[in-house]
């Protein structure tokens, strides 16, 4: 149990938190405290002393990140807390039918500041759950958390592991123990998704395991797959290549640069249609690839991680996805499909709209947009943090 901290605002620095922004930074405080403080409760007052919200603070240039506005003040050694925030993260999924969806046992649970929770994810894989803390303040509560997740799930928690050790800074981890298994033991676990199986590394495979928030996007791919030459890129688990043979797609072809990747998507649909001859798989980097080949496809799906974190790298991640972009649109057939993503927060859907205007351009290809794309409803964007809208993507008539 640590002291809570009273921390008073300077003049003018509550302009951010007026609009209900969860995020408070150091320079915005009259005075820091001492020594290291990392998972301490926080209530920030302002200049004049009034009571403004409770968080948690971490020595960090966001030194407070907000869970409640005045006029709650709540207790975080508290279980009962714990236990609220969890359960009503689990009954928006209700709400939004995915919780409940008999065909689909992956979802999001926990969307940090889309759930009020800043810095805090968790996934739930047909029983299995994974945690993911990407602020070292937050992870002083891991614990509760945790019970609170065995509370919600009782009997039907299988276990939950945490993937925590690969989101927070190494200096963190110097004088802590780390343990991935908190409750019962996690690797490779079979899901399901719109009927769709796929198998999830847990413990070993990328951010919690599956690129969760594709669903609605995989499904709506889908529809467009039918008799098409499909090229799916940086492909990692074969999501959206089980949904285009689903679909009917005349060929796909599964590029990714790792071994292990190809591997994944070859096993996953395997899973879902046994040996199929007209699933391809290639070990690629993408652009070398796209440069390279002289094959023309009809539908291309580009969903390339992260090109930049900061916004000082931004204008390099702009050209990034302009090149990657001119080069796909070079490969399609006319008449043909483009579904093509970014899932860097500080690159926004007009920015991300002109490098590919951009593309378009350079590769001299008529384009008309038929879908415009984002995260799904178990990927909740809190409307004063619109930081928390990081995926969007595209669907493109080429001609």
């Amino acid at each position: 149990m640590q002291k809570t901290l009273q921390l008073l605002l300077k003049p003018g620095k509550d302009a951010s938190l007026r609009r209900f922004h969860p995020w408070v930074f150091s320079g915005a405080f009259q005075k820091l405290p001492l020594g290291r403080n990392d998972g301490a409760p926080v209530e920030v007052f302002d200049a004049q002393g009034n009571y403004f919200a409770a968080g948690i603070y971490q020595d960090a240039t966001i030194a407070v990140r907000i869970l409640a506005f005045a006029p709650e003040r709540p207790n975080l050694d508290s279980q009962e807390f714990w236990n609220q925030k969890i359960s009503n993260a689990y009954r928006m999924r209700c709400a939004s039918v995915l919780a409940g969806e008999i065909s689909t046992n992956v979802y999001r649970l926990v969307h940090g500041e889309g759930d009020h929770l800043p810095g805090l994810i968790i996934d739930f894989y047909n029983g299995h759950l994974v945690i993911q803390v990407h602020a070292t303040g937050m992870y002083s509560y891991l614990q509760p958390i945790a019970r609170a997740l065995q509370h919600l799930y009782g009997d039907k928690l299988k276990s939950i592991t945490d993937k925590s050790r690969e989101t927070l800074p190494d200096s963190f981890w110097q004088h802590k123990e780390y343990k991935a298994n908190i409750v019962g033991e996690a690797g490779v676990v079979e899901v399901e998704e719109y009927g769709h199986r796929f198998l999830v590394d847990l413990e070993k495979g990328q951010k919690t395991g599956f690129f969760i928030d594709q669903r609605e996007n995989r499904q709506l791919l889908k529809h467009y797959a039918k008799g098409k030459k499909v090229l799916n890129t940086f492909c990692y688990s074969g999501g959206f290549s089980v949904y285009g043979l689903q679909g009917g797609a005349l060929e796909m072809h599964s590029l990714d640069s790792s071994a292990k990747a190809i591997d994944l998507a070859k096993q996953n649909v395997e899973l879902n249609f046994g040996n199929a001859p007209n699933h391809f798989l290639i070990q690629s980097d993408t652009l070398k690839f796209l440069k390279s080949t002289s094959e023309r496809f009809d539908l291309v799906i580009l969903d390339p991680p992260a090109y930049a974190k900061h916004t000082h790298v931004r204008h390099n991640a702009l050209q990034g996805y302009k090149r990657l972009n001119m080069e796909a649109l070079n490969l399609i057939t006319k008449g043909g499909v483009l579904f093509t993503f970014s899932c860097s927060q500080v690159v926004d859907m007009p920015l991300f709209k002109g490098a590919v205007l951009a593309a378009a351009i350079e590769a001299g290809r008529s384009v008309r947009v038929l879908h415009q794309l984002c995260q799904p409803a178990d990927h909740p964007v809190n409307i004063f943090h619109p930081e928390g809208e990081y995926l969007k993507g595209l669907v493109l008539l080429v001609d």
